[in-house]
């Protein structure tokens, strides 16, 4: 018999968010400098980040042994893993696991392993922020737009899809640069910015949030326990466990968290929602869209 594997331990990042309330104020000045320069902040010296974050070195050492951490060092050994994780190509990714791969077959490894991520994602979702986002899309007053990368645009254009149904005003974007200023020339503040991005994180993405949210857009992202760039213009995130036992990372947890927060809003607004689907189907009827079995 088989069991999924171990979740793996929280982002750095995660971690210290959930620290701040047991912090002292210097420490939490010096968590707030770290998160706001992620993961840059703290590949240098523990002298650079002291300085730059304007608190003592033997503040820097205490945060470190309050977060798990031996010291200094151990923290970076774990920080610097993350990153090559986070930039690991789909060959070193696919390298990692063959070079430990048990003997199971492929499809119990690989089930094993989903069920393990859906598990860690769930866990690690907040439900009043899932709430929150569930609001903000189900908000006639905000338009919703929608972005993916080379590989997630097909989660974006698989919410667009749906979501037309369930409300007006939703808009897959492109993924051609050409197409961003139209698009963002009707973007109003308060609309909402879907962003899709997982490892390897995509430069046009960052951009798009960027702009959106100068735009005054609320950028809600999906993106892997790495975290996007894109983060830093978000409102909100939720974060997917994503490794699997291939060159390519699962996008498992990201469709169900998509068709969670379709289900959440169409719960939300389900009298307009009903009328449009009531429509819709008259209007397949009418066109003779799907074939019929005698």
């Amino acid at each position: 018999m088989s069991f999924p594997a171990p979740a793996p331990p929280a982002p750095i990042e995660d971690q210290l968010r959930r620290a701040m309330d047991g912090l002292t104020p210097t420490e939490r000045k010096l968590a707030r400098h770290m998160l706001d320069h992620y993961p840059v902040a703290a590949l240098g010296s523990i002298t650079a980040l002291a300085k730059a974050a304007e608190v003592s070195t033997p503040t820097v050492v205490r945060l470190m042994q309050k977060l798990g951490f031996k010291g200094y060092p151990d923290f970076q050994n774990s920080l610097r893993a993350e990153v090559e994780d986070m930039l690991a190509s789909p060959l070193a990714k696919h390298d990692k696991w063959s070079g430990s791969a048990p003997d199971a077959h492929i499809l119990n490894r690989f089930a094993d392993q989903v069920v393990a991520n859906l598990q860690a994602t769930l866990a690690g979702i907040d439900p009043a922020d899932f709430d929150a986002i569930a609001a903000l899309l189900a908000d006639p007053s905000r338009r919703i737009y929608a972005l993916g990368g080379r590989i997630t645009h097909a989660m974006a254009e698989y919410f667009v899809t749906l979501m037309k149904v369930v409300r007006p005003e939703v808009t897959l974007l492109s993924a051609m640069s050409n197409t961003w200023p139209p698009a963002l020339l009707d973007m109003q503040p308060g609309d909402v910015l879907l962003i899709f991005d997982i490892r390897r994180y995509e430069n046009s993405v960052l951009q798009v949030a960027e702009l959106a949210g100068e735009q005054g857009a609320e950028v809600v992202l999906i993106t892997d326990r790495w975290i996007s760039p894109a983060a830093s213009h978000a409102r909100h995130r939720l974060v997917c466990h994503v490794e699997a036992p291939s060159a390519w990372d699962s996008t498992v947890p990201l469709l169900v968290l998509v068709e969670t927060l379709l289900a959440a809003v169409q719960n939300l607004r389900w009298q307009d929602t009903e009328a449009r689907l009531t429509r819709m189907e008259a209007l397949y009827e009418k066109v003779r869209f799907f074939r019929r079995f005698r």
